[in-house]
């Protein structure tokens, strides 16, 4: 830019300031335009228009490939065949991130709306550049904020349409994928005590305050308050641990951590 007069490093600069261009995009449209600041503008702008409504067009034949035949959604075999393409398996959990960034209502479902939105939304209009992004959104399992997010839009995501709990088996195999993420040693024993004790479906407030139990008890108990205001099935939990051995309070046995 030091080469040129200096009228037209005002009009790079100016053109710079206004459309948020690189020096390189500035120079190219000026020159394009003779260094006509308004011609310059048209040019940006345009070729701006035709990017982005070449995402689209991407992001429309990537939901056409997935879309069901008979339906104007995603469902269960277009998800196969995505998660095919991505090369993860369905019960990854890098596909309850992609939901998430969706804000889908229904697993193994996207709407038009959810597909393209949430790829948009991730800066993604290609299956290259889905798959690039699958390292990004694991680690966004790692973030305590973005956890906590992931977690709770789980339970609505995971229970079957209509219904206010969330079935049993769906919420022990959603904990077990969870957890795995975020290590709580006693995931494993807290699913056999439902299964054992409960074996009802599971309400939002058991699974909103179980991540609060998990993440501010102590795995040996010894933080643990009688008189808090837990879920009567949680306090029911500490009970089975301290009855079968698993937790004296204080101390965690060898075999618990292991199990």
């Amino acid at each position: 830019m030091n080469k040129l007069g200096i009228g037209r490093r005002d009009k790079v600069q100016q053109f710079m300031t206004i459309t948020g261009a690189s020096e390189k995009v500035a120079l190219q449209a000026l020159k394009v335009s003779d260094w006509n600041l308004e011609g310059a503008f048209d040019v940006f702008y345009s070729q701006s228009q035709v990017k982005s409504s070449a995402d689209a067009r991407r992001l429309e034949e990537l939901y056409n490939r997935y879309k069901d035949p008979y339906a104007d959604m995603i469902l269960a075999d277009g998800i196969s065949l995505l998660c095919n393409d991505m090369q993860v398996d369905p019960q990854d959990i890098v596909m309850l991130v992609l939901s998430w960034h969706m804000k889908a209502a229904t697993m193994c479902e996207f709407s038009k709306q959810e597909f393209i939105g949430g790829l948009q939304s991730l800066g993604i209009d290609s299956l290259e550049k889905l798959r690039e992004k699958l390292p990004f959104m694991r680690s966004e399992m790692k973030d305590e904020h973005k956890f906590r997010e992931i977690y709770n839009f789980a339970f609505s995501w995971a229970k079957e349409k209509g219904q206010k709990s969330l079935a049993l088996d769906t919420a022990i195999g959603m904990w077990q994928l969870l957890f795995a993420e975020k290590e709580w040693p006693l995931v494993e024993h807290w699913c056999q005590f439902l299964q054992a004790r409960h074996n009802k479906a599971i309400s939002r407030d058991t699974w909103s305050q179980l991540l609060e139990f998990a993440r501010n008890v102590d795995p040996a108990l010894t933080n643990y308050d009688a008189e808090g205001a837990w879920p009567y099935l949680i306090d029911e939990f500490v009970e089975y641990l301290t009855e079968n051995s698993i937790v004296q309070i204080g101390q965690m046995s060898d075999w618990s951590q292991k199990g």
